[in-house]
């Protein structure tokens, strides 16, 4: 992400997944780890149970992690900023901040600390709705912890705020000094086994692999002479950004690979018709997905089962995948694929395994130059591995960051792209559940995952369900600006009251048909985690 990368490097995870039951404090904010990262989940509920840590859960929503935790901020959605700034504003008002690491590994703290004084406790409890009492008393667990977590994932990221809400994370963890030591960190978890991979190849419109950015020259010029090709200085498009070029004829081709965004984008009415206006629409995929059956060519791929090669995952470990079965039909290696599409465009592409690939981008990623097959043939390593002698690195920012030092970044509130009004009194929240995963595309294959979670339900305080005569299973019409989705109403406390919960896995009630695409100025994510929306018995 390109507000965490500012600030430490590289967008990562800092710490590693083993150190979290080592934490004596964790702040779980925008991640319901239990249903989305259940292996990160079981490390932070050791932490608590057998290590007396104390757990601070940041979410609108009543989620599992909840029964474990000393403090439950229950924010109202899109107000992160405000929350996280008073907590801090407690910790230098009662002067609990680190003032060692501020004065050694810090810059720009003063201009923060202006910002910052204008979030009181008080001031927060109005914009969040979270008591002023409870602001105060996770502030003090957090600073006086020996060692404390931040976790979070994209219930942070998915805002037209952000960056702002990853760098008020960053800036909590410079504050009180929980960087560069065990089990302390910003931590943020991917939501694919694989992305963090994909992101540190170069997948990103504005970086090559290893973070290199486009728009230096320096960088530029190394992977032209590596490459043997001119490159363009300018950064590519955002997904979002790509839908609306494709929507106003400007981008003419799209090549999709492994991604669904038929169901997985925002405004969804608008994807559909921005696919629809391309000239030509490639899917490389291993089903026929709601995307591919829209698309001009569809090249089948192979599943991890069936491919040889590499994951990194989420604590940045480069990981070995090795063939387990062969490919089904027609299907088959990405590598390949790519490869023969390359050949008949012009560019050479002439590798014989995915082991050469991988030697090709040790020689091209200083974060990974020390990493063979040889190395992570038992065990993976975690980068940044900068020769073979190099064990790996399990904790960033030890002595220093990426920058130098770490830069405070004053932030201010503001809020969500879309309100609830009298038209649309309600605020939508999406997310994902345990027994789905992403757009359903493998997992609503399985007979028993389907029996557990057969379909999209909406989540809905009871109070609101009462006043609107809405009963539990039956169906309800939800609508926003951008369209309409049916779905069964789930009543319970689970959500607070004006918020409606929906996850994103059911492409027949697909929340993102509602969602928001309005981005963040920064990073270019939409705001799929606030919009306004009503909600009715259907006819």
């Amino acid at each position: 992400m390109a507000g965490l990368a500012a600030a430490f490097g590289s967008g990562a995870m800092t710490n590693s997944i083993c150190e979290i039951s080592g934490a004596k404090a964790i702040l779980v904010t925008g991640s319901n780890a239990s249903e989305d990262h259940p292996i990160v989940a079981m490390q932070i509920k050791k932490a608590v149970r057998q290590n007396g840590a104390k757990l601070i859960v940041a979410d609108p929503r009543r989620i599992d992690l909840v029964d474990f935790a000393a403090v439950w901020l229950r924010q109202r959605p899109g107000t992160d900023v405000a929350l996280f700034s008073a907590i801090m504003n407690v910790i230098i008002a009662e002067n609990l901040h680190n003032k060692e690491f501020i004065d050694k590994r810090t810059e720009n703290f003063e201009e923060f600390k202006k910002v910052i004084s204008k979030y009181t406790p008080e001031t927060a409890e109005k914009i969040t709705g979270v008591s002023a009492n409870e602001i105060v008393k996770a502030a003090r667990i957090f600073a006086t912890a020996l060692a404390a977590s931040i976790i979070y994932a994209m219930g942070i990221t998915q805002h037209t705020t952000g960056t702002d809400n990853v760098k008020t994370l960053a800036n909590l963890a410079l504050l009180t000094g929980n960087v560069g030591r065990l089990s302390t960190g910003v931590n943020p978890l991917r939501g694919q086994n694989n992305v963090q991979g994909a992101c540190d190849m170069g997948a990103l419109p504005e970086f090559y692999t290893g973070y290199l950015k486009v728009a230096d020259s320096p960088s530029r010029e190394k992977f032209e002479k590596a490459w043997g090709v001119s490159l363009p200085p300018k950064p590519g498009l955002t997904v979002v950004e790509m839908m609306n070029e494709a929507g106003k004829g400007n981008l003419k081709a799209l090549y999709i690979m492994g991604e669904n965004p038929l169901v997985s984008d925002p405004n969804l009415h608008h994807v559909e018709e921005a696919l629809k206006n391309l000239e030509l629409l490639v899917v490389q995929d291993i089903f026929l997905t709601e995307t591919a059956r829209l698309a001009h060519v569809v090249l089948p791929a192979v599943s991890f089962a069936e491919k040889d090669g590499t994951f990194t995952n989420t604590e940045r470990r480069v990981q070995r995948v090795r063939k387990a079965l062969d490919p089904p039909g027609e299907a088959r290696d990405d590598w390949r694929i790519i490869c023969d599409i390359s050949n008949r465009l012009g560019y050479s592409m002439r590798y014989n395994s995915p082991e050469e690939i991988f030697r090709e981008i040790t020689s091209t990623t200083p974060s990974y130059a020390g990493i063979s097959y040889e190395r992570i043939e038992k065990e993976g390593i975690q980068w940044p591995c900068p020769d073979p002698c190099h064990p790996g690195t399990a904790c960033l920012h030890v002595d220093r960051f990426v920058r130098g030092l770490g830069h405070f970044s004053p932030i201010e509130f503001t809020p969500p792209a879309e309100m609830p009004d009298k038209q649309f009194p309600f605020i939508l929240t999406t997310g994902r559940v345990l027994y789905q995963y992403h757009t359903g595309t493998m997992t609503r294959r399985s007979k028993g995952l389907n029996f557990l979670s057969p379909h999209a339900v909406v989540e809905i305080n009871r109070k609101d369900a009462l006043r609107l005569s809405i009963v539990d299973g039956s169906p309800v019409l939800i609508k926003s600006r951008r369209g309409e989705v049916e779905a069964k109403a789930s009543v319970s406390e689970k959500v607070p009251e004006g918020v409606v919960f929906i996850p994103f896995h059911f492409a027949e009630s697909a929340a993102n048909i509602l969602t928001n695409d309005a981005l963040d100025p920064v990073a270019k994510i939409p705001e799929l985690k606030v919009c306004a929306v009503s909600i009715a018995n259907a006819k």
